[in-house]
């Protein structure tokens, strides 16, 4: 004969505070109220920074910084389907924003809010880094030994060290050794810039998740630009009349008039 164990359920539901109860309501509401829901990596943002690009979106989109458990269940409480999509896209250090503007107007706010970064020792290079010519608030002293193991010419002008020729300290996706951070951090150079990343989104008339959220403005404004210079030429070729081709378009008339014209002369003369 067997007996059973009296005590604790093997099965006990894990206690959830009322405090998380509130989050993950908060958080559901929000899912189901606003029509954008943006996933942000924050990692390596100081909490300075996460409040001060807060307070800047505000009036734009709310922004949260829950446990993923949290996010998780409220993910699950919306009772969207599409929305379990998201959760692996969650990291450690994830923001969630949510916003009735589009999804990529919001990242796009987002890069715009980004701010100058100093480098530190380890960091990998984003571009070339190079300490431009000119001359620095750096006075003759330990400074022209450093700058000089750094292969960096340097000459004394009014009692300041004056860069003679620019001079490349860190080569794209390279480690920034300890000297060219202090030395970049002397000279004021920011190389890095640190803001809230896009990482996905969801739109919720569409029930539609985008991810991989790049913006680029310098980038696509010269897509743009390249794109706007070869359509033009294009355009007048086939006569397409606009605002943007018409001066084009009589420039072309006119010389195609006096092409004729000499041609019409011509003729007249043979004939005589």
């Amino acid at each position: 004969m067997t007996t059973k164990k009296i005590g604790k359920s093997e099965n006990k539901t894990p206690h959830v505070s009322e405090k998380k109860k509130a989050v993950v309501s908060e958080l559901t509401d929000l899912i189901k109220s606003k029509k954008t829901i943006l996933l942000a990596s924050i990692k390596g943002i100081p909490s300075s920074q996460y409040q001060e690009i807060s307070k800047k979106l505000r009036g734009k989109a709310v922004v949260k910084f829950p446990k993923k458990s949290i996010i998780f269940r409220a993910l699950d409480n919306s009772g969207m389907e599409e929305l379990k999509n998201l959760k692996s896209q969650i990291k450690d250090s994830t923001a969630i924003l949510f916003s009735d503007i589009d999804s990529f107007e919001l990242a796009a706010e987002l890069v715009s809010k980004k701010s100058p970064a100093k480098a530190k020792t380890g960091q990998e290079a984003p571009a070339d880094i190079e300490i431009p010519e000119g001359p620095t608030d750096l006075i003759p002293g330990p400074a022209i030994s450093e700058l000089g193991a750094l292969g960096i010419k340097i000459q004394i002008e009014k009692g300041k060290i004056t860069i003679k020729e620019p001079k490349i300290i860190a080569k794209q996706g390279e480690k920034i050794s300890s000297a060219a951070a202090e030395m970049m951090n002397k000279l004021g150079i920011k190389p890095f810039s640190i803001g809230f990343i896009p990482i996905a989104a969801f739109d919720l008339a569409e029930r539609k998740i985008y991810r991989e959220i790049k913006i680029d403005k310098e980038k696509t404004l010269e897509e743009l630009k390249k794109a706007f210079s070869k359509a033009i030429p294009f355009a007048v070729e086939i006569g397409y009349a606009s605002g943007d081709t018409i001066r084009f378009l009589i420039g072309k008339a006119g010389r195609q008039e006096i092409a004729m014209n000499s041609l019409i002369k011509k003729e007249g003369e043979l004939q005589k």
